[in-house]
């Protein structure tokens, strides 16, 4: 049986707040020796503190974790500036971290040491992975497409990069009582159990479709042989692009029914004289894009789809747990709506289900069921988890 738990604590205080989360997870628990847990935190503690208080109740964890934009769960719904530990428990599941250190270095090198590092230590072919890695000092693209090499594109990925309230300074990774930066932790999961994931963004596409021709990892130069800049003022109308109009990449090979696509944002930044536009994330070349827009409410709308999403999809009767990963543009769009976000996710539940997440830099999951992993912007993803 799967047994997950989680604590969350908005006490400013690091000592505080990981004695409350710790005492929520035991009074959970119910004497049961949780196999692997889940940290997220907010940039202003003491992780090293938090970390070790975690190892003196539970040494033999199998932990992975990061810093964040934000903190969800089913005991605060959303937070900031807060801490949450999720732990999972089974006889059936087999869950093992792995690390990859100097991911700026090298990011394919990384993954691959992360997912070797967890990979030995499973009885079983892995099923799923889970991971929360850097942000600022490499791609994520590149960080995904080396554990999709390393793993296999048939072993679906999961998770959201690390963030720091969107101070874009340096953000923190955790592998077990370790406190890192320019990592990437995961987790392997293997063994009996179900999942199902959802994912959407809310943002529709507008305008005329084109293709990139001339682009370097997440700038972007031209689109159909003409500046990006002027693609976007085609179907803008002069709006300078920004988060709040992000493009639709839609992927090749079910481009007919013009529905499946991830996102990528506009940092902000552009040039005028080459016309080039730098995202938040790789765009390939040759890829159909599509200027897209939006409204508080399809945003928000979108978080209730993706839970609807996972249920519609779930194998299982009931899941034990959920997961999810919401992009800090989101949240700076939503401002103080941000909260709805978990509303509407609770409003596709009759029950109360064991959930935790957080505002991310970047989010991991495939498009569709048994689909290849993508790396996502401004996009909402579910994962529920349950016995098979």
């Amino acid at each position: 049986m799967l047994k997950v738990v989680v604590g969350h604590s908005n006490d400013p205080d690091s000592e505080l707040a990981i004695a409350e989360v710790l005492q929520q997870c035991r009074d959970s628990l119910e004497n049961r020796v949780p196999k692997a847990g889940i940290l997220l935190a907010a940039i202003d503690f003491d992780h090293s503190l938090i970390l070790e208080q975690i190892f003196s109740v539970f040494p033999d964890l199998e932990l992975i974790g990061g810093t964040t934009d934000g903190e969800i769960s089913s005991i605060l719904d959303f937070q900031q500036d807060s801490l949450i530990l999720m732990l999972f428990c089974s006889d059936s599941l087999e869950i093992r971290a792995g690390i990859g250190l100097n991911v700026s270095a090298d990011p394919v090198i990384a993954a691959k040491q992360a997912v070797e590092t967890a990979k030995t230590a499973l009885a079983s072919a892995p099923r799923l992975c889970i991971t929360i890695p850097e942000s600022l000092t490499v791609s994520g693209v590149s960080l995904m497409e080396g554990l999709k090499q390393t793993l296999g594109v048939e072993v679906p990925i999961f998770g959201g990069l690390a963030a720091d309230q969107w101070r874009f300074q340096q953000t923190h990774q955790f592998y077990q009582n370790q406190v890192l930066s320019d990592a990437v932790p995961i987790l392997l999961l293997a063994g009996e159990f179900n999942y199902a994931h959802g994912a959407a963004s809310g943002w529709y596409p507008i305008g005329q479709k084109g293709r990139v021709t001339k682009v370097e990892q997440n700038v972007v130069y031209e689109i159909d042989n003409q500046p990006a800049l002027k693609f976007y003022h085609r179907s803008l109308g002069g709006i300078p692009p920004s988060m709040e109009y992000p493009l639709a990449v839609f992927e090749q090979e079910i481009m007919a029914d013009g529905q499946h696509f991830y996102m990528r944002s506009p940092t902000g930044v552009y040039d005028p004289e080459s016309g080039s536009i730098t995202f938040f994330g790789d765009v390939p070349l040759n890829a159909i894009v599509q200027v897209t827009e939006t409204s508080p409410e399809q945003i928000l709308e979108a978080s209730q789809l993706s839970m609807q999403q996972a249920l519609n999809q779930y194998p299982g009767q009931e899941p034990a747990a959920a997961l999810f990963f919401s992009c800090a543009g989101r949240r700076q769009i939503l401002g103080t709506r941000t909260q709805e976000e978990y509303q509407q996710v609770k409003a596709c539940l009759p029950y109360s289900l064991t959930s935790c997440g957080f505002y991310t830099n970047g989010e991991i999951a495939p498009l569709k069921l048994d689909g290849e992993t993508c790396f996502h912007n401004e996009t909402f993803i579910t994962l529920l988890l349950g016995d098979r």
